[in-house]
C-alpha cells in the first residue's frame, strides 16, 4: 500500500483548521493555554512515529515544547524546543517558529561507492539540532497543530538532514489566565516573606 503524500496530508489538515477557525463563533474558542499535553503523529520518508508532546507557556508569545517520539522499531528521539508564536486571525489561531536540541537512538545508512552497497546500522546514539515551523489552533480545551520539523544531525548517523511533518492534538491542563494568577500569588507571597524579614532599624531599640 502506497504511503500518503506528506504535502497532501499537510494541505488537507490546513484546510480543516482554516474551516474550523472561520466557521466557529468567537465564543467557541477557549482562553489561551498555559500548559498543554497530548499526542503527536509524525510522518517522514523514513518512518512514521507516535509521540508525547507537552507545551509550557513561558511568556506572552514564547512556549517551551518537549517531544518524545518513536517508531517502536529502530528510531526513538527526544526534542526540546523553544517556540515563538504570532497571531494569524486571532491569538488563538497562530503560527510559530522555533528550534532546539535533539537526542535519540536512530538507524543510519552509509553508501559505499566502491561496492555500491548501503550499510545499514541501528542503535546509533545521535545528537542534533531541530528546527520547527507550524500553525496552531486553540479550540475549547484542545490545542491542534500542524508542523514541519527538520533535524540537522551533528553526530551519530550518516544522513545530515531529515525532515518530518507532524500533527499534534493536546489537551489544555492549565489555562493562561490560571497560570498568570498562580504566578501573581507566588510573587505576592514572596514579597510578603521579604517584607517580614526586613525589620525597621528603629525596632532594634524597642524594649520588649
Amino acid at each position: 500500500m502506497e504511503r500518503p503524500n506528506l504535502f497532501t496530508m499537510a494541505k488537507s489538515f490546513l484546510s480543516i483548521l482554516l474551516l474550523l477557525c472561520l466557521q466557529l463563533p468567537f465564543q467557541a474558542f477557549s482562553q489561551r493555554y498555559g500548559t498543554a499535553l497530548g499526542l503527536r503523529f509524525g510522518n517522514s520518508d523514513l518512518n512514521r512515529t507516535l509521540g508525547v508532546t507537552v507545551q509550557q507557556r513561558l511568556t506572552e508569545r514564547v512556549t517551551l515544547e518537549g517531544i518524545i517520539q518513536s517508531d517502536f522499531n529502530r528510531n526513538s528521539t527526544f526534542s526540546l524546543l523553544a517556540e515563538r508564536h504570532r497571531p494569524i486571525i486571532s491569538k488563538r489561531f497562530n503560527y510559530y517558529l522555533g528550534g532546539g536540541v535533539a537526542f535519540g537512538s536512530e538507524e543510519s545508512f552509509v553508501k559505499n561507492p566502491g561496492t555500491k552497497e548501503i550499510i545499514h546500522t541501528y542503535g546509533n546514539s545521535t545528537f542534533g539540532v531541530d528546527l520547527i515551523a507550524g500553525i496552531e489552533l486553540t479550540l475549547a480545551n484542545a490545542v491542534i497543530s500542524l508542523d514541519y520539523k527538520p533535524n540537522i544531525n551533528i553526530s551519530g548517523r550518516e544522513e545530515f538532514f531529515r525532515g518530518q511533518v507532524g500533527i499534534s492534538a493536546r489537551s489544555v491542563l492549565v489555562k493562561s489566565k490560571e497560570q498568570k494568577r498562580r504566578q501573581k500569588q507566588r510573587q505576592k507571597a514572596k514579597n510578603a516573606s521579604k517584607s517580614q524579614q526586613k525589620k525597621p532599624f528603629s525596632n532594634l531599640f524597642k524594649k520588649n
